[in-house]
């Protein structure tokens, strides 16, 4: 193979891996924020259950009203 060939190849394979990283590292951000948003519904909806939770012990063992 002649030069111009060979740094057309090393061209077309620097060009290769900057797509598939560029491709990667996008789909892996997009997993993280769904995980992130679907760990925070989770955790606020837990928060919210047990916030009724003590609510309801409070009012059951002191016959207080909170809220």
């Amino acid at each position: 193979m002649t030069e111009p060939q060979v740094w057309t190849l090393i061209g077309v394979f620097a060009a290769m891996m900057f797509g598939m990283l560029t491709i990667v590292s996008t789909l892996f951000v997009r997993v993280l924020r769904v995980e992130i948003g679907s760990l925070r519904t989770e955790m606020t909806s837990r928060i919210d259950n047990l916030d009724r939770d003590v609510q309801a012990l409070v009012k059951h063992t002191f016959g207080i009203d909170r809220g």
